[in-house]
């Protein structure tokens, strides 16, 4: 029988995070080594929204730079992972089951929200991917809906990584604004309370619980994937803390996984 896999949601902060691995990236790096029995890798991306719910079956999906501004380096990284064709008609057929309006791209490559921190996890790309949208309207509770209806892929040996940011406010991003008041500590802090507890319905109303909710995520893409990943749970599972320090004094990166013991792991004086 094949194991459950692990599950992760991973603050892939900007694209740059793949040249510039910080706090992170070395504790990415050390749990993907412990990874075992994986058959593939499903992302679920902020930077793919479609109307409905699509999956990708590229046999051998391209690094797409979904970005621009940024230095020449970035352009140059490949992430060549295969794609996994069979597996994602699976998890298609898992959506459609559940009752939601699926769609198969077989042209779709790997986005940043799903290379970059992969770049990190797997930097060796040996293992296939695919990824899975969010759909447009998507909010807080369906988006764990969407996590429920994905989670039985776990016991099949896919493993489920969820990205998107603990705190993501561009326009404070771009204009240099220093966060001076604390308010990305104050908003991880209660979010990190509340996943540690699996609190899941107060993360569900973060929105009107969590302090300063509207500043860290003016939009709520890069936090739903978050929810995906509540909702992607299995009995028995733990979520660990991995700690991803801030960026740009404003980027929280901390990040969760499920399912992977601090005992085993080699980034165990680094994941609480």
């Amino acid at each position: 029988m094949t194991a459950t896999t692990p599950l992760f949601f991973i603050s892939h902060g900007a694209p740059t995070f793949a040249l510039e691995p910080g706090k992170l990236g070395p504790q990415l790096q050390a749990l993907g080594a412990e990874l075992e029995g994986v058959r593939a890798v499903l992302v679920v991306s902020p930077h793919w929204q479609t109307r409905g719910v699509a999956v990708s079956s590229t046999a051998a999906p391209e690094t797409i730079y979904d970005f621009g501004g940024f230095p020449s380096a970035l352009y140059e990284l490949q992430y060549p992972a295969a794609g996994a064709p069979d597996i994602a008609e699976q998890a298609a057929k898992l959506l459609t089951e559940a009752g939601y309006a699926t769609t198969i791209d077989a042209r779709r490559g790997l986005d940043h929200g799903a290379w970059v921190p992969l770049y990190h996890l797997l930097p060796k790309a040996q293992i296939p991917v695919f990824q899975v949208s969010m759909p447009y309207d998507l909010n807080t509770e369906q988006a764990v809906q969407l996590g429920r209806a994905l989670a039985p892929l776990r016991t099949q040996g896919v493993l489920i990584v969820t990205s998107g940011s603990m705190t993501h406010n561009l326009g404070e991003f771009r204009r240099g604004v220093a966060a001076g008041d604390h308010y990305v500590e104050e908003f991880s802090g209660w979010v990190k309370s509340a996943v540690l507890a699996n609190a899941v319905h107060p993360v569900i109303r973060y929105r009107s619980e969590a302090p300063h909710a509207q500043r860290a995520h003016p939009t709520e893409e890069h936090f739903l994937p978050l929810l995906v990943a509540l909702g992607a749970q299995l009995p028995g599972d733990k979520a660990q803390l991995i700690d991803g320090g801030i960026e740009h004094g404003m980027l929280s990166m901390d990040s969760f996984v499920w399912g992977m013991t601090p005992a085993t792991t080699a980034a165990s004086a680094a994941v609480h």
